[in-house]
């Protein structure tokens, strides 16, 4: 199986990156590997959407849409901890994630707050 992604598929997709080797094949990862690096992808769906809540407190549209997300998010990382505990598997250390870092790398330092505030909406940090 290919891990490479045509460039004709990447500019159609807007991938700035490829996608990490290791979910081409996901039988090569633990399961418990995998419901951690899920319950850790909702954790900071949660937190991403908290600290958004209080940089931008002034947008109060934005704030009444990310607060149910919040809680949406949260309820399924109890969920993922509960699957975990349900088949007697851990929850392990959180991984560095390269594609999420080299994705923040893309936004933008500085400039108008607008600016910095749509990429991080755009990249949800």
């Amino acid at each position: 199986m290919s891990t490479s992604v045509s460039e004709h598929t990447r500019n159609i997709l807007g991938l700035q990156l490829p996608t990490d080797p290791r979910w081409v094949n996901l039988t090569t990862i633990s399961l418990e590997a995998i419901l951690t690096d899920h319950a850790y992808c909702e954790q900071k769906a949660a937190l991403t959407c908290i600290s958004l809540i209080q940089r931008y407190s002034d947008k109060i549209e934005v704030v009444k849409a990310l607060a149910p997300i919040v809680t949406e998010e949260w309820g399924h990382f109890r969920l993922v901890l509960a699957e975990l505990e349900k088949r007697g598997l851990a929850l392990g250390k959180q991984r560095k994630d390269a594609y999420v870092n080299h994705l923040l790398a893309f936004q933008k330092k500085g400039g108008h707050e607008d600016d910095r505030f749509m990429d991080q909406l755009l990249t949800m940090d």
